[in-house]
Order: C-alpha cells, then structure tokens, then sequence
C-alpha cells in the first residue's frame, strides 16, 4: 500500500506542472491583453495634451484654424496694439504676433525695410519654410527707403503704398456714399497754411515755397517755424481756404498723410506737390485739387490761389465731390497689418520671389 505514492506523487508533480504552466500561460495573455486594450486609451490621452501644450507655441487656439502672422520688428521702434481685422473687413481675424519663437511656424512673416534693411546678411541664414511668406513692408518713399538693392531675391509679397504691390496699403482712400451729402465747408479766415518739420533748403517743396511766397502769404507751422499741437492740428488748418501738401520726394503714388489727413480731413482745398496731376487723379475726383503743375510758375499759381478765394462759387467747385465720397484716413499701423490678415484669407496661394524689388519699387 506504500509503494504506489511515488508513482501518484510523480503524476499530481506533473499535472501541477502543466496546470501552473497553463495558468501562467493563460495570465499572460490575460494580463498582455489587458495591456494592449489599456494602452490606446492612454494614447488618445496623449495628443490632447499635447495640443494643449503646443497650443501656447505653435498655434492658434484649438479650433481656430486662423493665419498666424509673425511682425519681425515694431515699425521704427513704435509699439501699438494689434487690432481684431474682422472689424475692418469682412473675414477671419488673424493671430498676430511679434514672439520670433513663431519664426519657423507663421504662415507669414512681415519685415518693414527701415529695420531690416541694414540685416540681409543675418535674415539670408534664417530657415524658410515652403508654406512661409515673407512680406516686404514699406511706407516711405525710394528717396528715403536705404539699401533697397539688399531685398532683392529675399521676399514673396511687397507691401506698400503703391498700388501694383501685392498689398496695397495706401495712407488714405475714399469712400462711396450710399446717398448724397449737403455740402459743410468750414468757415475759412485765413489764406494758405502749410505744416513742415524735415525742412530741407534744397529740396523741391521748399524751393516751391520761397518763390511762391514773394506773390502770396503763407502761414507756416512745424520745426523751426510757428508751432502747433497735434489736437490743434485740424482746426486750425480748417480755417484757411487752401493747404500746401507738399510731398517731401517725388515718387509713383507717394501721397500721404499731407494731403489725406491735413488737407482733406480739415475741409480745406489740397495744393499738391509731388507725383504728377494723372498719378494724383488715380486716387481723386479732378476737380478736388489744385496740381502745381498746372501753372506756368509760383507767382501763376499764387494769382490763381488769390482770386479763387474771393470767387465763392468757384471755390465750392472744389468740394462738390463730398456730396458723394468721403476720405478716409486709414491711421495706425493696425489697420496696415490687417491688409495682410485680409489678404492671406482671399487671395491663392502661390510661391513666388520678388527677384528685382529695388528695380520696381525705385
């Protein structure tokens, strides 16, 4: 009866054996199982955070798929809040930033010349990227934009007041009324005005001036000559019946401020001098000012100026155009940045390099 227990104990060793083999087997691929099925939910955890994280670096917020647009540098040092574009045109708002981090993932970049103009060297090395602009911005004038030959081969889209750029951003435009306005001219006391601070002896307007003035008085504000506060600005060159917007160089559609903001803008009569009356006439009604081109000399036009203020009728010929438009000033370098929101959005996508932009521009 004692021997058969070596035998019974070698088989239950051996079923033990196979049964704990099978039992680890099978918890194995119990527990791998379990392994495989808990991983994808921690996974689709993952992204999410991830997205999370990225969201701060590298992308609008979830959900807004919006151009991000990367300003290089403040405009000559001049800081200003960046605007929501949809106000001032009918899309998207763009996410803007001036973090160089966004470098390498805006859709766009703007460079403004006057502070990237001396930096070819520093920008030829930074990475590019095939779904990357570059944006060549610029508001001054050839004669005061340095180094232009520097930009050539180096940028996608030009940005300026001219208007065969790829973003037309002029200093003012008119706008269309839906119905007539009576006419509102300001009471006017006094003659010709004229606001100058980069006085320059031998330059164009000058020279202009100093012979025009031996025929006509001219009341004369700015650096160096009377002075006048920006809030003053306005109301005060109202009250004269004409104003001399004298462009500091002459270029193709180089009209600024001096005529949009201190001659249209204050209800007074524009002078102009600058590119000539055809180039003028792309962006004005004729009859809304006076070219001094159209004068044989200084003491013609001065003539001119003289009996035009003591002819009231002919004088309200000069505003008859506002019964239809209204210029519009577009101030600040928000609403500039914005062209570009607004263009991204509306305009094909298609790479291309502006191989000659001194050429052009000049």
């Amino acid at each position: 009866m004692v021997a058969p227990w070596p035998q019974m104990g070698k088989v239950s060793c051996k079923k033990l054996l196979i049964f704990l083999l099978f039992s680890f087997t099978i918890g194995s691929c119990f527990f791998v199982s379990q392994f495989r099925t808990s991983e994808p939910e921690r996974y689709k955890s993952s992204p999410s955070a991830r997205r999370a994280h990225a969201r701060d670096l590298s992308g609008p917020p979830k959900g807004e798929q919006r151009p991000t647009i990367l300003l290089w540098k403040w405009p000559f040092g001049h800081h200003f809040n960046f605007i929501n574009c949809s106000k001032v045109y009918k899309t998207p708002d763009c996410h803007f930033t001036v973090n160089r981090s966004w470098s390498q993932k805006a859709d766009a970049v703007i460079m403004h010349h006057g502070d990237v103009c001396k930096e070819r060297e520093k920008l030829v090395k930074l990475p590019r990227f095939p779904f990357q602009v570059w944006i060549w911005f610029n508001l001054e004038s050839p004669s005061h934009s340095p180094n232009l030959g520097a930009m050539d081969n180096l940028f996608n889209l030009t940005m300026s007041y001219r208007r065969d750029s790829d973003i037309f951003t002029p200093y003012g435009e008119l706008q269309l009324l839906t119905q007539p306005q009576p006419l509102n001219i300001p009471p006017k006391t006094k003659l010709v005005a004229w606001v100058v601070s980069n006085w320059k002896a031998d330059s164009p307007r000058v020279k202009y001036y100093e012979e025009l003035k031996k025929h006509i008085t001219v009341d004369v504000y700015g650096r160096y000559h009377l002075p006048l506060p920006r809030d003053k600005l306005l109301p005060t060159i109202s009250q004269y019946n004409f104003y001399l917007a004298f462009e500091n160089s002459q270029h193709e559609d180089y009209i600024t401020e001096k005529l949009w903001r201190n001659a249209l803008s204050s209800g007074t009569v524009p002078v102009v001098l600058g590119p000539p009356r055809e180039n003028y006439e792309r962006f004005l009604p004729p009859d809304s000012f006076i070219h001094v081109d159209d004068f044989a000399s200084p003491g013609d036009m001065a003539q001119y100026l003289w009996e035009l203020s003591r002819d009231a009728e002919g004088y309200q010929r000069y505003f008859q155009w506002r019964k239809w438009m209204k210029p519009l000033e577009r101030p600040g370098w928000a609403v500039h940045i914005c062209r570009a929101c607004h263009f991204l959005q509306t305009t094909a996508a298609r790479y291309r390099v502006v191989p000659d932009l001194s050429e052009w521009f000049v």
